[in-house]
């Protein structure tokens, strides 16, 4: 990395903005720097899926086809809480890249600790919430009798895994926003390598059941939490420790619950607009249903490598707006969005050459089988549709323009809404498809039309000249 020496641009921006301002620090961007982030926390996201397999086949030893439903509906209910309190870990990269980039180290600490205060209040009181959730849980989903005794079972003992869950979402957000994507991936194989192998042990070979699998997530993931904690806290500077007033500051803490606010109600929209796709497909028929439901497979595959790509430009957009420099902004736009592309192209194309053999594998149903290929084709572009959505999130959540984000996800989500009752009365189950597509390149194309005004907001403009261009190429 080059000093600020070594750039002639940054006294030419800082003249340009003043001599007050903060000072601008350069720093060089390349492919590797996007990589480093993005192979290591794709690895990470692509274990995910492993757990729910793990789970499932525990469980489904057993036999009963009760406790497989209420392991199904339970998980369920902690994939819509836990997903929504996500934004720990955006809303913490942001801000930890941002003060990286600012090379203020004793604000890194401050947002650490604010992070990890908030996950143990929210993961308390989603302990104390637990009668409520699954109440809320059995009632949307109005399972029998038989299975919602396991889905009761299963949530009372998992939900005490809340609060160490949420703190490593604060964990990770602070390691990815310090672009230490190794370790992120380290931490991850923590939680659920722990969870997968204490799962197996309580779940099968002790035969505790579902009880076993919700026990052995409460310890994978506290097992993560505790290591997090220990590695992060380790490698502080105690000379750069904040004093508890800097922590609690209320500039400090009124930012960071505005980012995780925002975040959080654009979470609520894109859960909502799978849970509208899910609803006008089941008003289809069953098998309709079924099909949509594996042929979301292949969009969940495809966004655990554009979250990759994502998680990237978080780390990098937000250090370069910390570091007040516009070059390293740019370079990271351009290179995020051509993997992004490019990998998205990618994927869709091995989708549509490859999923007829997935939809075989997935299902013997012949019905299903016949549905799902009819509409392979429109499940196959969903990479390439949303690429440009992943990557616009991960350049606002970095740069912490979070309430434009927010805004944009609330249009996108109405123009979904509109245009699946209006196409699916039309075209059925292709229409409802081509609406997800709109959805998510309304999305994409939403922000990026945003992004000039918000970016000349945020960096200041060269100075032209002599002939009325600007003095930096």
């Amino acid at each position: 990395m080059r000093r600020e020496h070594d750039h002639p641009e940054a006294t030419a921006i800082a003249a340009a903005s003043g001599g007050g301002a903060a000072p601008v620090r350069p720093f060089d961007v390349g492919h590797g720097d996007v990589w480093r982030i993005t192979l290591p926390m794709t690895l990470a996201f692509l274990t995910t899926p492993l757990l729910g397999l793990t789970d499932t086949a525990v469980v489904g030893r057993i036999g009963d086809a009760a406790a497989l439903g209420g392991l199904a509906v339970g998980a369920l209910i902690f994939d819509f809480a836990f997903s929504t309190c996500n934004f720990l870990r955006s809303g913490t990269t942001g801000l930890t890249a941002q003060a990286v980039g600012a090379e203020d180290r004793r604000e890194v600490q401050a947002v650490f600790w604010r992070a990890i205060a908030l996950a143990v209040l929210i993961g308390l009181a989603l302990v104390l919430a637990e009668p409520l959730v699954t109440l809320l849980g059995l009632l949307a989903v109005a399972p029998g009798e038989g299975v919602a005794e396991t889905v009761r079972t299963y949530v009372f003992v998992r939900m005490f895994s809340a609060p160490f869950a949420l703190l490593n979402y604060a964990i990770l957000g602070h390691v990815l926003g310090r672009g230490r994507g190794g370790l992120g991936l380290a931490l991850q194989f923590v939680v659920n390598g722990t969870n997968i192998a204490l799962s197996i042990l309580f779940g099968l070979l002790l035969e505790w059941g579902v009880v076993g699998v919700a026990f052995g997530t409460v310890c994978g993931e506290a097992a993560g939490a505790l290591v997090g904690l220990w590695v992060v806290i380790r490698g502080f500077d105690r000379r750069d420790r904040p004093s508890r007033r800097e922590i609690f500051d209320k500039h400090g803490f009124r930012r960071m619950v505005g980012v995780n606010r925002d975040i959080m109600i654009r979470s609520f929209c894109l859960l909502g607009a799978f849970v509208l796709f899910t609803r006008l497909g089941a008003q289809l028929g069953a098998v309709v249903l079924a099909a949509n439901g594996i042929l979301l497979n292949l969009f969940m595959l495809g966004g655990y490598f554009l979250d990759g790509i994502a998680t990237a430009a978080e780390q990098l957009v937000g250090r370069s707006i910390g570091a007040r420099y516009r070059p390293a902004f740019d370079r990271t736009l351009r290179l995020t969005l051509g993997w992004g592309l490019g990998l998205s192209l990618l994927l869709s194309g091995l989708f549509l050459v490859s999923g007829e053999a997935l939809i075989a594998f997935l299902t013997t149903d012949a019905a299903v089988r016949q549905s799902a290929g009819t509409h392979l084709a429109w499940a196959a572009l969903t990479p390439f549709a949303g690429a440009l959505a992943f990557i616009m999130d991960g350049v606002f959540i970095g740069a912490t323009w979070s309430r434009a984000m927010r805004d944009m996800m609330i249009a996108s989500f109405i123009v979904f809404a509109a245009a699946a009752y209006a196409l699916t009365g039309l075209y059925g189950n292709h229409g409802l498809w081509l609406a997800l597509l709109l959805f998510l390149g309304t999305r994409g194309f939403s922000l990026l039309a945003l992004l000039p005004r918000r970016r000349a907001q945020d960096f200041p403009a060269p100075p032209a000249g002599p002939a009325g261009r600007p003095a930096l190429g």
